[in-house]
Formats: C-alpha cells, sequence, structure tokens
C-alpha cells in the first residue's frame, strides 16, 4: 500500500538505508546535467561528477550494512562520504553527513523531530568547515531549509516524515532559486549553483521515495530529463579562477588540529575546506601548488587519497566549441605543455615513491625536481600506476562534456596502466563512450600517439576513423633511448648489476627500445665518450627510411643541451623530419634511466585522414 496512506512515523536503520539508496541513485542520474551549470566557484564543468563520485561512495558502503540502528547506520555512511568525498560540494556533503551521525549516533530509530535536530547539527558542521562562506551556494540551501524545517516542526509537530520532506523541498526550491540572484557570477551565466541543486535533489530522492516508494525494497529511479535545466553555450569564465589546481587529501592521525590546519592553508590557497573529525580530516583547497597543501598535511598525519586537478584546463575543455572528443593520457606520456594545451589533452598523473614519501607525477614533483631526488635520496625510486578511481573520475567528468574519449596508456607490458584505465573504463557511468588503447610504447613515443589522436580529432575525423588511424601510427612509432648511467636501473631491478659492470669496464652505453610487443629491451650499444651523442644519432638514422617523412620528439632527463645537440643532428642528417620537438622526460621512464639519459621517438608523419584511409584499405584488403 501507499505510504501516504498511512504516513511515516519514523525511519530505522533499514529504512533509511533505503531512502538513501533511492536518493544516491536520483542524484547521480542527473551528474551530467549539474557539470553543464557548474560555474562556481570556478568554472569547472565537474561538480556534477564530484558529486556523484561522494554519494556513490557513500551507497557502496552502506549496501552493506545490515542494522536497524540509525546511528550506526549515519556513522558508517558519514565514514565512507568522508573517503570518498570529491570537490567543493562533495567535501561539504561529506561534512554535513558527519553532523547527521554525531547527532544521531545513539538514536535506535529517527522521529521527524530528531531529523529537524540532525539537519540543524549538518547545517552547523557545513558552515564549521568552510573557511569563508559566501552566499548563493549550497551551504546557504543546507542554512535556509534546516532554519524553515525547525519552524516548521515547532508549528507543526503532529506532521510525519511525507509532510515533513515536502516542506523541505518546497523552501529548497525556493532557496535554489535565489541563488542566481546571491552570486553574480550565476546571475550572468543563467543558472542556479549545481551544488546547491545538487543538495536538492538528495532531498528529492528521499521525499519521492517516501511518498510513492516502498520501504520494503531498494528502488532503481527513473532518471528525469527535467531534473535539470540543461545549459549549452554559457559563458564559461576562465579567467575567473583564481588559483589553478583543485587539491585534496585525506589526514588520518590522532587529535588533528583542524583550527592550525585552517589557518596554515589558508595564506595559500582559496576555497578552503576542512570537514571530518580529529582522527580522519578532509582538505579540499584550490592553490598554485599542491606540493605544499600536501607538506603541510603530511605533518598531522598519514595522507591518503590525493589528488590536484587542473582546473584551467578543465574549464578550458568546458567551453571547447568541439564537444565530439577528448584525448586522455597518463603521466608517462612526455609532451611539450604547448601541445597539451593546444590540443586539451587531459592527463591522469602516476604517481612516484621515494621510500614512505609519495608524489602526483608532474604535479608535485617538476621533472628537475624529481631528477635532483633520485640523485639525493638514499632509497630507490619506484612508480605505480594511477587507480581505477582515478580513471573512473576523469572518465566520468570528461563524458559528461564530450562525445566520446579516447584514453591512451603506457604499455601493458611494462605497467598495470592500461589495466586500471580498461577497469574503470568497465565500471564508467558511460562505458561505451570510452576506447582504451595501448600505446605499446612510453615517454615521447606514446607522447605522439596522443598528439596523434588529438590531430585526428582536429581533422574531425569520426570515431571509427580516429581508431584506425590511432592503430596504424602506432605500428609505425618508434622509441629509442640512451642510457647514460646503469646504476638507476640496477637499483629498480630492471638491469643486471652484471650488465652495469660490463658496461662501465667497456664504456659502452646501452641503447633501449620499445619493442613491437610493447617491452622496452636493450637493442644495441654505443662506446661512450666524446663522441656518443653522434653515435646515438647514427644509431637512429640508420633505422629511418630516407623517404620516409617523420615527427620527431625528444624528451631529456636533465641533458638539455644533449638533447639540442641529438635534435639538431637528427634534422641535419633527416631532411624528411617535418616536425619536432624537445621537452623534459618524466618519471616513469626516468626512474631507471637515470640523470643524463635522451630519448627520441620518430612517427611516420602522415596526416591523419590518410592514415585513417590507409588503415581502412589494409582491413579490407
Amino acid at each position: 500500500m501507499s505510504t501516504v496512506e498511512y504516513g511515516v512515523r519514523y525511519l530505522d536503520g533499514v529504512r533509511l538505508n533505503r531512502c538513501l539508496c533511492a536518493s544516491i541513485e536520483w542524484l547521480i542520474s542527473a551528474q551530467d546535467e549539474l557539470n553543464k551549470i557548474n560555474v562556481f566557484p570556478v568554472p569547472d564543468g565537474d561538480t556534477g561528477t564530484n558529486l556523484a563520485l561522494t554519494v556513490d561512495a557513500i551507497g557502496v558502503r552502506i549496501q552493506q550494512i545490515d542494522t536497524r540502528h540509525v546511528g550506526e547506520l549515519l556513522i558508517k555512511a558519514a565514514d565512507a562520504a568522508l573517503d570518498g568525498a570529491r570537490g567543493n560540494s562533495g567535501a561539504i556533503i561529506a561534512q554535513f553527513f558527519q553532523g547527521l551521525a554525531d547527532s544521531c549516533q545513539d538514536k535506535q530509530r529517527l522521529h521527524p523531530k530528531d531529523l529537524v535536530k540532525a539537519f540543524q547539527a549538518g547545517a552547523e558542521y557545513a558552515r564549521s568547515a568552510i573557511a569563508k562562506p559566501q552566499p548563493g551556494t549550497i551551504l546557504t540551501l543546507i542554512d535556509e531549509v534546516a532554519d524553515d524545517l525547525a519552524e516548521y516542526y515547532r508549528q507543526n509537530p503532529d506532521r510525519d516524515f511525507v509532510p515533513l520532506l515536502e516542506y523541505a523541498l518546497e523552501r529548497a526550491e525556493v532557496a535554489l532559486a535565489n541563488t542566481q540572484q546571491q552570486l553574480e557570477v550565476l546571475r550572468r551565466a543563467g543558472v542556479v549553483d549545481a551544488g546547491a541543486k545538487g543538495f536538492l535533489l538528495l532531498l528529492e530522492g528521499i521525499g519521492n521515495f517516501l511518498a510513492r516508494g516502498s520501504l520494503r525494497a531498494v528502488p532503481v529511479p527513473r532518471a528525469d530529463p527535467g531534473a535539470v535545466a540543461t545549459l549549452d553555450g554559457f559563458e564559461t569564465l576562465e579567467g575567473d579562477i583564481e588559483h589553478r589546481y583543485c587539491t585534496e587529501c585525506l589526514i588520518h592521525g590522532e587529535q588533528i588540529d583542524q583550527r592550525k590546519l585552517r589557518e596554515r592553508l589558508s595564506a595559500i590557497g582559496s576555497s578552503l575546506i576542512v570537514a571530518g573529525t580529529p582522527r580522519k580530516t578532509k582538505i579540499h583547497v584550490h592553490v598554485d601548488e599542491p606540493a605544499m597543501v600536501f607538506d603541510i598535511a603530511g605533518n598531522y598525519g598519514e595522507l591518503t587519497g590525493r589528488k590536484a586537478d587542473d582546473m584551467r584546463q578543465q574549464a578550458h575543455a568546458v567551453s571547447a566549441v568541439n564537444k565530439r572528443f577528448a584525448v586522455i593520457t597518463d603521466s608517462a606520456a612526455d609532451l611539450p605543455d604547448f601541445a597539451m594545451e593546444e590540443y586539451d589533452i587531459h592527463t591522469v598523473p602516476l604517481c612516484v615513491h621515494f621510500g614512505n614519501r609519495r608524489f602526483l607525477d608532474k604535479i608535485e614533483l617538476t621533472a628537475d625536481q624529481f631528477f635532483q631526488r633520485l640523485h639525493d635520496d638514499p632509497e630507490p625510486a619506484r612508480t605505480s600506476q594511477p587507480t581505477p578511481g582515478d580513471y573512473r573520475r576523469m572518465y566520468d567528468y570528461l563524458s559528461s562534456h564530450f562525445g566520446h574519449i579516447f584514453c591512451i596508456s603506457l604499455s601493458r607490458q611494462i605497467s598495470g596502466t592500461w589495466q586500471a584505465a580498461a577497469s574503470a573504463a568497465e565500471r564508467a557511468q558511460r562505458p561505451d563512450a570510452i576506447t582504451v588503447i595501448d600505446s605499446q610504447t612510453a615517454a615521447v613515443g606514446q607522447g605522439l600517439i596522443a598528439l596523434h589522436a588529438a590531430e585526428c580529432i582536429a581533422a574531425g575525423m569520426d570515431r571509427e576513423e580516429i581508431v584506425a588511424s590511432i592503430e596504424a601510427v602506432r605500428d609505425r612509432t618508434r622509441t629509442f633511448g640512451l642510457i647514460d648511467d646503469l646504476r638507476y636501473a640496477v637499483k629498480g631491478g630492471r638491469v643486471s648489476p652484471v650488465v652495469h659492470l660490463l658496461s662501465r669496464a667497456l664504456r659502452i652505453h646501452p641503447i633501449l627500445q620499445a619493442s613491437g610487443d610493447g617491452r622496452i629491451v636493450v637493442r644495441g650499444f654505443v662506446f661512450g665518450g666524446r663522441g656518443v651523442m653522434n653515435r646515438f644519432v647514427r644509431y637512429v638514422t640508420r633505422r629511418l627510411d630516407a623517404d620516409t617523412r617523420y615527427i620527431l620528439g625528444i624528451a631529456h632527463a636533465q641533458n638539455a643541451a644533449g638533447a639540442k645537440q641529438v635534435h639538431d643532428r637528427l634534422l641535419a642528417a633527416n631532411p624528411n623530419i617535418k616536425s619536432s620537438y624537445i621537452t623534459e622526460l618524466g618519471a616513469a621512464v626516468g626512474t631507471h634511466s637515470g640523470p643524463g639519459a635522451i630519448v627520441a621517438a620518430v612517427q611516420d608523419y602522415t596526416s591523419a585522414r590518410e592514415a585513417a584511409v590507409s588503415a581502412a584499405a589494409t582491413r579490407t584488403s
């Protein structure tokens, strides 16, 4: 029977679990539209994805719980929200749940008066997490609904949950509409606050479920196309981004002093949120140097869940004219900054480890900082692939703005990165909108393949043509590495100490090359001494076809002079090289090559359209 006839006088843990699951599904179904109206605090278009990931973490946790105790359920939900919190609004939601949990921790059942009190505690906790709250945000909506609920219950103490939630939704809709007038950036864009809208959807999901659902089963709500207004073509205000990186981490410690932590972080960034408990604290802050955040936070305990999203790149992607396709690669790909920016290539960072210290590749450590630490630190360096969660967050964000995503990964033969990217694609919101391609190489070779994918998109090719073109050009991309000192490869366990001793004794330098199956192997040697760069150039040139046009990429490990020498002499010896670039070598290869290494990659220069036609002809012949 309908719950409206009999009313809902209480919620125990099982009932509340079902309500929350329905609410979470309701919000997740609207994440794309929330992304489209996201212009505050920065126009990076990811609020829907961040909120969806935050509440999905709650859903995963509570679906594993079978308890009738409301307090126990909310404590688990709050802990999951803190672990999974993403973005500004996600951190506020996590803090709101912390307030609910603390208010209801001893409650076996939840009655309307308990909900009113819990809502007020949630609002207070959320407000306390914000360093500089502004009107017109999710926090405003939470505050106003908490106050309105308290007044409504004072006048109607006999009402059950259904009219209480209906009233909360009415007041939330009014508060949401007002956000457009409270923040100038929202008024100019003609939208309401995306975070506030997300919170309203959570209330709406619970209200709809209580009014029309069954407390005996968990529903799968229909996605309401009108739940969030679509908005295309609004002015994206890239210039409004005060700091570049949206930086987050979770601190695990004992008696974390959140006040001092907030003071120290306020001095280096904006949009600061410090949420959670003295034993587990979530940090969200916008800064230009994420490493400073992690250094400060590391003084208070062990860090997990580190991330740093480039908001300028995200804002640029949101405002892109061509929304058909996007390219993702990992930080093992070496590309110059101008190419990344011009073609809007997105990067998922690998992690670099020195003993117990962990860094996000190319975000926390520049190339120079990495190689200096590699030289000075007695602990051997190692790298680890991004987690599937890192990829899924990027997939869900980009798929809400682009029709299809091409992910070019580090060779699966030398890293688990491809597997992480592929498994995340299977669990993404739109798995059919993601194509993961193994580059079968690394460093500048991988960079050239990612660049080719972006050029195919710019050429207006369709999805099948792009895949065919990438696969065709992958077979015509060759990567060579000249190693100056094998001791780093020995420290990392990649090369036998005997080989290192022989190379030193004979004064020879090994040349690494990407094999056809994606392995990086020693394919030759050149004698050292003053002419080593010339000998490396001759080695590469002998493997090129005089009648083929090429693109050249050079990466170096603190050896800019050597890189320029190799670059200039390869161009002089091979007039068919039509374009080239020099960049710094990243940690994925640099961990094993050490300082001084030079990596050169050559790729057949064929226009994107020609490559696609050639690949199609080969497949049909």
